[in-house]
């Protein structure tokens, strides 16, 4: 972009709503200057949490510049009021762009069907004077499951938390037989196919805006009802 005082940011975790969200706005030519991830050290009602720590990967193979953002920890399981802390957690994200050094034009998020994340994502920007790209935002989730796939993402499901899902899953790319079940899995126990109500996590580890992959070593961690993948080593491929 020629005004280096001016830029979009892609709110970004690694997972592949975020991913497709960025990789949306690279493709449409939006001058995206800084990816921008939050850490929360404990659980969140506003921000992705598994394994955001690989996000400095993903920047560097996308290759653009990284904002990383560790606040303290939310305490969002001792709230008592979402919408309070939502609105709490946000105003961390708020700071961080209106800290940049740059005015910030616009903003991209990988929201899907949260209204309670959406919501407040829409009055930041407004606040901010900046737009707002949204492009999974109501979109049929299993049309936007197979976008991502036609375009040539490599997602893994980093965790689960669903009836239907078990320990198989873990680690396991997400790919048109996964899709299937997931689909049937939808059909028979309601389990989002995006993972929209916190049923899985994921992590694009190749994609077309990416130049090198992300190559994993890990455990995964199951307790008998959900699990994570433990992250144990990382690199570019």
């Amino acid at each position: 972009m020629t005004d280096e005082s001016a830029g979009w940011v892609s709110l970004f975790s690694g997972g592949k709503d975020s991913s497709w969200a960025l990789y949306r706005a690279l493709e449409s030519g939006l001058p995206v200057e800084r990816l921008l991830t939050v850490h929360p050290e404990g659980d969140s009602y506003m921000y992705h949490v598994p394994a955001t720590d690989l996000a400095a990967l993903a920047a560097e193979s996308v290759g653009v510049p990284l904002v990383e953002v560790e606040p303290d920890d939310f305490a969002a399981g001792d709230a008592d009021d979402a919408g309070a802390q939502g609105d709490r957690e946000l105003a961390v994200l708020e700071d961080a762009l209106t800290d940049l050094g740059f005015d910030v034009t616009g903003v991209t998020a990988g929201a899907v069907e949260s209204e309670f994340q959406t919501s407040r994502i829409e009055a930041m920007c407004e606040r901010l004077d900046a737009d707002l790209f949204a492009p999974l935002w109501r979109e049929d989730p299993g049309e936007l499951a197979r976008a991502m796939l036609d375009a040539g993402f490599e997602i893994r499901i980093i965790a689960v938390a669903a009836y239907g899902l078990d320990e198989s899953w873990l680690g396991r790319t997400l790919d048109a037989d996964a899709l299937a079940d997931l689909e049937a899995l939808n059909d028979e126990y309601g389990v989002h196919v995006l993972g929209e109500g916190g049923e899985f996590e994921t992590l694009v580890t190749d994609g077309p805006h990416m130049d090198r992959p992300i190559e994993l070593e890990y455990e995964t961690e199951w307790d008998g009802t959900r699990g994570t993948v433990r992250v144990e080593d990382a690199w570019l491929g």
